[in-house]
């Protein structure tokens, strides 16, 4: 038995440098079985035997699957409300149907377009200044030659991913608020302070300035391993040609990133809509509904506070919708300017 089961494995084994499978009549790849590889005809691995090959890497998946099953998919059930007038009390089958009622009350809505147009306003803001942040952190830190330096640096860009929104305002408002560290010594030196914690005017900016220091260091992580995966032999062919530091970035390190930034522009894209939700409801007092209130703030008092359930539900359901439309559209994007993007048909398909 182990011996059948040896043999089947590697059977399965693709050697390097072999040749494509041939197609057969009506494009379709003919059973592996039938496809002799130097001179060795390859058999198709029984499903048990490669469940029993993985039995160990499927075990780690399962905590995982359960996660997204029970906290992201199973609750797309729940969007069936969008259509309803959902009375808790009642439940969902329950409740009337009101088709698309709900979106038509959400169109005419002034509160619904002001939490857009901060969104929309937050989104470009995050996209100019907080997307190039982590590239050029990764680009610093792969500069540094002293591994201690380097893993100074990294410890102490990462540091404040780990904190929560809740923190992280209130070191803000100890450093930039009213009785601040900044409008004290501005008062100690007979100047006038600054409402930087509650400047509708500025926030935006504000907003932007918190997740940078919040989260660029942990999103350099994935440039910094793409950094990692760029041939070193470019680099030292491009120096020994008498190419700086500078050109060996712009020829080298750049296109090697490309892809990898592509993909995150791609991502960051169809996540436009949601700019956050605790880092702005925990400042919406601060500098008002006007300025502070966004699609996630939007879904939360219409629905949750002010029970609007089905309200909360159709504004979140049209954010999923045009976030998986731009993640379409950015991807075909992506693949007229040739690169891969999230998803792609198969050759030949």
């Amino acid at each position: 038995m182990q011996q059948e089961s040896a043999e089947e494995l590697a059977a399965s084994v693709e050697l390097p440098g072999a040749a494509p499978e041939p197609k057969g009549k009506q494009g379709k790849t003919p059973a592996r079985g039938r496809q002799p590889h130097d001179g060795v005809p390859l058999r198709k691995v029984p499903w048990r035997t490669r469940l029993r090959r993985d039995r160990q890497m499927l075990l780690m998946m399962i905590p995982g699957v359960a996660f997204l099953a029970l906290f992201f998919y199973i609750p797309i059930l729940g969007n069936v409300i969008a259509f309803q007038d959902y009375q808790p009390f009642l439940g969902v089958s329950g409740s009337d149907w009101v088709g698309l009622q709900n979106f038509v009350d959400l169109y005419f809505n002034p509160d619904f377009w002001v939490a857009l147009r901060n969104t929309i306003v937050l989104a470009v803001w995050q996209l100019v200044l907080f997307f190039p942040v982590p590239l050029g952190l990764a680009l610093i830190v792969d500069s540094l030659i002293s591994n201690n330096l380097r893993r100074w640096f990294q410890s102490l860009v990462y540091l404040p991913h780990f904190l929560s929104w809740v923190l992280v305002i209130a070191l803000f408002q100890q450093v930039l608020g009213g009785a601040g560290l900044v409008n004290n010594t501005l008062r100690d030196l007979g100047l006038d302070t600054v409402p930087f914690m509650t400047n509708p005017d500025t926030f935006p900016l504000l907003a932007t300035v918190q997740l940078v220091w919040k989260d660029a260091g942990w999103a350099m992580i994935i440039f910094l391993a793409s950094l990692a995966s760029i041939d070193g032999s470019l680099y030292e062919a491009a120096a020994a040609d008498g190419a700086g530091r500078w050109r060996r970035m712009w020829h080298i390190t750049l296109p090697g990133l490309r892809s990898i930034i592509v993909l995150l522009l791609i991502l960051r894209i169809g996540d436009i809509l949601s700019v956050g939700f605790e880092q702005f409801l925990l400042q919406h007092d601060a500098v008002g509904a006007g300025a502070s209130e966004v699609l996630d703030t939007f879904t939360y008092f219409a629905g949750v506070v002010g029970g609007g359930w089905s309200i909360g539900a159709a504004a979140g359901l049209a954010k999923g919708v045009v976030g998986a439309l731009l993640i379409y559209a950015a991807n075909k994007v992506a693949h007229r300017l040739g690169e891969p993007g999230i998803f792609q048909k198969k050759a030949g398909s």
